[in-house]
């Protein structure tokens, strides 16, 4: 299985909201996205429950939990090989569906113009 690609969703001001949202995490928490992140570049579209779900409208959730704090980032996929980060959230029981929203406006941005709203890293 090749490995996919991932990337991240930025915003119109040149913001990146994951990354914002992972250097506002301790660290610890911080470690723990990278390794989901990292699991998600190797597996894509078969990484499956406990450590990612489908919402709906193209929008998945990367899980992970620490202590008794549900944390998430929400993503999609460009085609077979890559995908994008959109945004990272906790949660009480169930995803927001305004956060929902949000990654549904951001994938649609991406593909409107992926050069405008994704950030590829350093």
């Amino acid at each position: 299985m090749p490995k996919t690609s991932v990337v991240f969703f930025k915003d119109e001001r040149g913001m990146v909201p994951v990354l914002q949202w992972l250097d506002r995490l301790p660290d610890i928490i911080e470690a723990k996205a990278l390794v989901r992140i990292e699991e998600l570049a190797q597996y894509g579209h078969e990484m499956r429950r406990p450590h990612a779900a489908y919402l709906r409208d193209g929008i998945y959730e990367l899980r992970w939990k620490h202590q008794s704090v549900n944390y998430r980032i929400l993503y999609f996929f460009r085609g077979r090989s890559a995908v994008i980060l959109s945004h990272g959230l906790t949660k009480e029981d169930v995803v927001p569906p305004r956060e929902i929203e949000r990654a549904i406006k951001n994938k649609i941005l991406c593909e409107s113009n992926p050069h405008l709203y994704v950030y590829e890293g350093a």
